[in-house]
């Protein structure tokens, strides 16, 4: 028999991981998606309405892991925590490593340990919400779980979202994940101290965000050396 040639395949898409479910089933995985982020909507929209209520601002954080969201906050809450009674909230798999980190700066942490999930959402953040006297804040902090995934499922009721990536992520990262760049006001390119030792393409890496997002704005830091630190802080209007 002849030998058949083989198609050649270079790339597949697979659009939602819901075709894993039986086709009898599929439906009703669709209708408990949107279902699960109709009342994540909801309740990030109460959480908003509270935290602007007690005249709270209010800023979520996502990124990789390594990208440094741990240490920029570190920066910025060592320089702004004698104005502003902080918050913040560590989103983490397991430990509470990075709310001690945080707290050492004078702000007051509370570590939430998502275990098997890999994004806070709006559930996560209403528990504290509604057992905390909000009178004592005056800024919320929301770090979320470090990937570039996950937290573009669930909105969190926040004023803005920043996103942060490192140049040592390589500089197709920005362009690889999209999603979170498309629902964040600020993009933080971090760890710019190393940026001609690694021989990243840091324009590269601002031009894809704003190509992706073009009202974001794109700021460069060293969290390490502080480098636009206090820009940073400028652009939270904080």
């Amino acid at each position: 028999m002849p030998n058949k040639k083989e198609k050649v395949i270079t790339r597949i898409q697979e659009l939602e991981s819901i075709n894993l479910a039986r086709e009898e089933d599929r439906d009703l995985v669709v209708q408990t998606k949107k279902e699960v982020e109709k009342d994540n909507e909801l309740l990030a929209l109460q959480i908003n309405q509270e935290l602007r209520k007690n005249n709270i601002k209010s800023i979520d954080v996502v990124g990789a892991i390594g990208a440094g969201k741990t240490a920029i906050l570190e920066k910025i809450v060592e320089i702004i925590a004698s104005k502003y009674r902080i918050l913040v909230i560590c989103g983490d798999i397991t430990t509470r490593v990075d709310a001690d980190r945080i707290q050492s700066h004078n702000a007051e942490t509370i570590q939430i340990n998502t275990g098997r999930e890999c994004a806070l959402n709006a559930y996560h953040i209403y528990q504290i919400i509604k057992n905390k006297d909000l009178k004592n804040y005056d800024l919320i902090f929301i770090e979320n779980v470090g990937n570039l995934i996950c937290p573009s499922d669930f909105i969190l009721g926040t004023d803005k979202r920043i996103i942060i990536v490192s140049i040592t992520e390589g500089e197709w990262v920005i362009e690889k994940h999209p999603m979170l760049f498309k629902m964040s006001q600020i993009a933080v390119i971090n760890k710019i101290d190393l940026a001609k030792r690694l021989g990243t393409n840091v324009e590269k890496m601002i031009d894809d965000a704003k190509k992706i997002n073009p009202n974001i704005e794109v700021i460069t830091t060293s969290a390490k050396t502080g480098e636009n630190i206090t820009k940073l802080i400028e652009k939270l209007e904080l």
